[in-house]
């Protein structure tokens, strides 16, 4: 055993020195030729593990990531094959996304048949039929957020818990890539006065690599994150990646039947209250039953995290205006955040803790929603900082308000 773990040690480091190359500007074609000299039957794992430890070193995820195209096709040659996975059954979450891939691949192909007809057409025209057809074909793609969005919030989280959190980082980062090239895609694809000449144009900078990005991550996940997290998972961790996801929604299908996860296991070292015992506040006392309650029954979503910058609690009430799991209890904040965000995060911990500031205050505009989200510095009576608190509330109704209501008058439900 101890022979085998060793030779895996040198591949990966064998690896990193080998990409280092990539990095420094040599050609892609040497990468490729030396690593099928001195590497073989390099694995999913050790590819994470690779990139894990290029940021170990200090290589920014942002680095990694805008060579992660260039690592995934240098070593396709001497990846192994993924070993046969055990068949999963109907409604897995990893049969869901693979469904769901094949979907999209299906979607992409006729995208890109679609864009191929562009270049015929003439420069001078405002090619409506072609326009909208090429808008037609992109629609469905739009629906990868929901894809996405289960990856990244409970895949990614359980993920972390093996402390593997590099890889994860880099593929959100690709993630978002997609998201804007699809986002740029379909706001000009609705421009009524493209000529022929500008569809052109746009079909070369926005429409195929907007194809090229979600095909490589469609790529990544069958061939590094899925053979990976199949290795590391429990049968646990996946039950409670199955149970979450209609949280956020399936991409173009809708799952099969067929899986049936084990139950949850109790937590250890939890404090369960029993519903007719009391917590006495200074101000009063409030039954388990009559804090649930009055925390899914404010006008609020209240997420809290501790002073280790994990994620200890959230409310769930019916109306929240972003997604939570119960995957990201435990998980470091800045890990349920884009990269490209998680800057703003450490900024405003760090200005909590050190005292600086106490409160942080966005209003964005969202789907036809005003929300206002605020962040609160938690602290002891003595000042010591205990977390940060985040409160957020849809004002869309609110700030339409005019005049008195002075009358009872029930809205309806």
């Amino acid at each position: 055993m101890s022979e085998l773990i060793d030779n895996q040690r040198m591949r990966i480091q064998t690896l990193k020195e080998v990409i280092l190359h990539l990095h420094r500007g040599e050609a892609p074609e040497d990468v490729r030729e030396r690593l099928k000299a001195i590497v073989s039957d390099v694995d999913a794992s050790e590819i994470a593990a690779m990139e894990q430890q290029l940021m170990a070193d200090g290589m920014s995820h942002e680095e990694v990531r805008s060579m992660c195209d260039l690592h995934a096709d240098v070593l396709k040659d001497v990846m192994a094959e993924p070993r046969a996975p055990k068949a999963l059954p109907a409604g897995h979450p990893v049969h869901q996304f693979q469904k769901e891939n094949k979907a999209l691949a299906a979607a992409i192909q006729t995208a890109k048949l679609r864009v191929a007809s562009l270049a015929s057409m003439s420069d001078a025209v405002t090619p409506k039929a072609e326009r909208l057809d090429v808008l037609a074909a992109f629609q469905p793609l739009m629906d990868v957020e929901k894809h996405f969005r289960r990856k990244e919030q409970l895949v990614f989280s359980v993920l972390e818990r093996h402390g593997t959190s590099g890889p994860s980082k880099v593929m959100w980062g690709k993630d978002d890539e997609v998201r804007e090239f699809l986002k740029a895609a379909l706001t000009a694809l609705r421009e009524e006065t493209l000529t022929g000449a500008e569809l052109k144009i746009l079909k070369e900078t926005v429409l195929e690599p907007a194809l090229s990005a979600l095909d490589g991550m469609i790529y990544k996940e069958e061939n590094i994150l899925f053979p990976m997290t199949m290795g590391l998972f429990t049968e646990e961790e996946w039950a409670e990646v199955h149970r979450q996801s209609p949280e956020y929604g399936w991409c173009l299908v809708a799952p099969d039947s067929g899986y049936e996860p084990p139950e949850p296991k109790v937590v250890k070292n939890a404090l369960h209250l029993p519903p007719a015992k009391a917590v006495q506040f200074p101000s009063g006392t409030l039954s388990f039953e009559q804090l649930l309650g009055l925390f899914n029954n404010l006008p609020v979503d209240l997420t809290f995290v501790d002073a280790e910058d994990r994620v200890a609690f959230f409310s769930e009430g019916p109306d929240r205006v972003f997604e939570r799991s119960r995957a990201i209890i435990g998980r470091a904040v800045q890990n349920c955040h884009p990269p490209k965000s998680v800057h703003i995060v450490e900024k405003i911990l760090s200005d909590f803790k050190s005292g600086r500031q106490n409160v942080a205050e966005f209003w964005i505009q969202m789907q036809g929603k005003f929300v206002h989200i605020r962040y609160f510095a938690v602290r002891d009576g003595a000042g010591a900082y205990l977390g940060t608190l985040e409160v957020t509330q849809d004002l869309t109704r609110l700030r339409a308000l005019e005049g008195d209501r002075r009358l009872l008058q029930y809205d309806e439900a």
